[in-house]
């Protein structure tokens, strides 16, 4: 597998600032959406460097340092529970997106994005399906994105102990709907992933 492989179409095509850009915390009941877009000094391979989800906790971790001390630039953008009950989520993994982009201390003139919708950019830009899997500097991105993302649920933990968030980082795991239909939701809890838990238990009880 060639993980330089769609750099290079874009190298040909005349670009010279390539940047990665991946989410993470789409589906979970709590928190903000994250995402991050990664520059990458050209023809680099990061060692050990793969989808975030691939990945143990120990080496994302690991490799967060890495990729922030090789990138030729990076940036983390949020978008808040706030605007994705506004917006929904899809749109607010978009916005995150380009405050991820518009971030980057060097400008990009292309972005790989992953995933199969593109954020409202101001550079040309193409999806990739499955692309932190297949585009060195998506992957990169997906392991900040999912790195930040995790440190600050972290946070959220100590705030809020009840919840467990330091074990799923707010997805919706057993333990975490449990704790939500004994406690209630706290402020970080996106309400419109929780309609269909209440309607469920309500049933159940019926």
């Amino acid at each position: 597998m060639d993980w330089l492989e769609y750099e290079k179409k874009a190298y040909e095509k005349g670009f010279v600032s390539i940047c990665g850009v991946d989410e993470a915390g789409r589906g979970p009941l709590a928190g903000p959406v994250c995402a991050a877009a990664v520059i990458l000094p050209k023809d680099l391979i990061i060692e050990g460097v793969n989808d975030s989800k691939k990945l143990s906790e120990k080496k994302r971790e690991q490799l967060f340092d890495v990729i922030k001390e090789q990138a030729s630039a990076y940036s983390v953008g949020w978008a808040s529970v706030e605007e994705i009950e506004d917006i929904n989520i899809l749109r607010a993994a978009m916005l995150a997106m380009k405050r991820a982009v518009e971030g980057l201390s060097k400008k990009a003139d292309f972005a790989y994005i992953d995933g199969n919708k593109t954020p409202d950019l101001k550079i040309p830009c193409e999806a990739v399906v499955k692309g932190d899997a297949k585009v060195m500097s998506i992957a990169a991105a997906s392991i900040l994105a999912k790195v930040s993302r995790d440190r600050l649920m972290l946070q959220y933990a100590e705030e809020y102990p009840q919840y467990g968030f330091e074990k799923h980082k707010g997805y919706g795991t057993k333990a975490h709907i449990e704790a939500v239909l004994e406690y209630g939701s706290c402020p970080i809890h996106r309400e419109s992933f929780l309609k269909k838990i209440y309607e469920k238990n309500r049933e159940q009880q019926q």
